[in-house]
């Protein structure tokens, strides 16, 4: 039972982040893609190399068309923000085309509507849900004529909902129970300036984390 649940849940993308008292940052993000990814080991790494290249489409001036010399259309970006040149925080969501929508839903939280990391993560999120034909990905073809679909997660209100309804976009929702992983799954650091206690000399500098109720990662300090 128990290996049944975890083939249930998947073990695709893994993002972790890593910060030092000093600021210096690590933001990553790994991903194999499909199953094995390429099914190539490099000698003596222990590793398979990813197979992302299967993002590409055979049709010729397509923007994502197979190209020397050319990335394809993937989402692999671990996140990291700066103020000037103090890092602000690392972060990053996985979750296949979801990510990239993460992580400005997730930063946003923060910068926008001052949230900690923990809560940024844990607010609801919306995903636009889009086919092959919006995206350049060979897909099913979408049930709405736009090709894009708004998926709302459980807790964003219904008149939110209604609202986005009237002005024209499909939209599916609220998204409960396992249907969340669609919103993806974060970690953030985030590094801050707080006064210094009484007697020291300027702010210091204190490490905030929060991870994603959606997945099994945790916040740890040492």
């Amino acid at each position: 039972a128990a290996a049944a649940a975890l083939a249930s849940t998947g073990t695709d993308t893994v993002y972790m982040t890593a910060v030092d008292g000093q600021g210096n940052a690590c933001s990553f993000i790994n991903s194999n893609f499909m199953g094995f990814g390429s099914g190539l080991v490099p000698r003596g790494c222990g590793f398979s190399l990813q197979n992302r290249g299967a993002n590409f489409l055979l049709t010729e001036g397509h923007p994502n068309s197979v190209e020397p010399g050319k990335r394809p259309y993937h989402t692999i970006i671990p996140g990291m923000a700066t103020v000037g040149r103090e890092l602000f925080a690392s972060f990053g969501v996985m979750g296949g085309f979801m990510q990239p929508q993460g992580h400005v839903q997730v930063l946003l939280n923060m910068l926008q509507h001052g949230m900690d990391p923990q809560a940024a993560l844990d607010a609801p999120r919306l995903c636009v849900e889009a086919t092959g034909g919006a995206v350049g990905l060979q897909e099913p073809a979408s049930r709405h004529s736009s090709g894009v679909v708004l998926l709302l997660e459980d807790g964003i209100p219904d008149e939110v909902a209604e609202e986005l309804r009237r002005k024209g976009h499909a939209v599916r929702g609220p998204v409960c129970g396992e249907g969340r992983l669609v919103f993806g799954k974060g970690q953030v650091i985030q590094r801050r300036a707080v006064p210094s206690p009484p007697g020291a000399e300027g702010p210091r500098a204190v490490l905030w984390a929060g991870s994603d109720g959606r997945a099994d990662g945790a916040a740890l300090g040492w």
